[in-house]
């Protein structure tokens, strides 16, 4: 499964942006193209598949001028966030992981909505659901964007899902 989605990436970007996927052993990174490497290069963490498309989602939102840079540029705070810092980690992750979960359902596979704070303070997610559940609601009526749409449609494919991009596919309720 991870060889599919590894090859559905390369095949969509690896000639036309000289970016591939690939599975790491630790925590995800993107690395822009440098003396070590000739080629972009979006890692996802310890071969998980749901890290993957998490990952490449960010990758389809960064702009030209983030993919220059490591990690796009985005702060980071680990695990053990307090409450502002995780109101200002959601913020960033409304869209990612929209997509992510238009990405899960294109290759037949559940998808999980994460805070990523199991370690900091606690709070009630319904807002960071509802916000991302709305963002799957404009994306399915506005398109999702270029590198997002191909992406999602080489899911399909790679995954031989008859999944289509349409509001009925989703459901608040359905966000754990």
């Amino acid at each position: 499964m991870l060889e599919r989605l590894i090859t559905a990436f390369d095949d969509c970007f690896y000639a036309r942006y000289n970016t591939r996927l690939i599975k790491g052993d630790s925590e995800p990174i993107y690395y822009p193209a440098d003396q070590r490497c000739d080629y972009h290069r979006v890692v996802f963490a310890h071969g998980y598949f749901a890290s993957g498309l998490h990952e490449i989602a960010h990758w389809c939102i960064a702009g030209e001028a983030r993919r220059e840079l490591v990690d796009y540029g985005y702060w980071y705070v680990p695990d053990g966030r307090n409450a502002e810092q995780q109101q200002a980690f959601e913020q960033v992750e409304i869209q990612p992981q929209a997509m992510e979960w238009m990405f899960s359902l294109a290759a037949g596979q559940p998808f999980r909505i994460s805070v990523d704070n199991l370690n900091g303070q606690s709070h009630d997610g319904a807002i960071f659901k509802q916000a991302v559940y709305q963002q799957v609601l404009s994306y399915c009526q506005q398109g999702l964007p270029e590198r997002a749409a191909v992406f999602h449609d080489a899911l399909i494919k790679a995954f031989n899902s008859d999944y289509q991009l349409q509001t009925d596919n989703f459901s608040l309720q359905s966000l754990k």
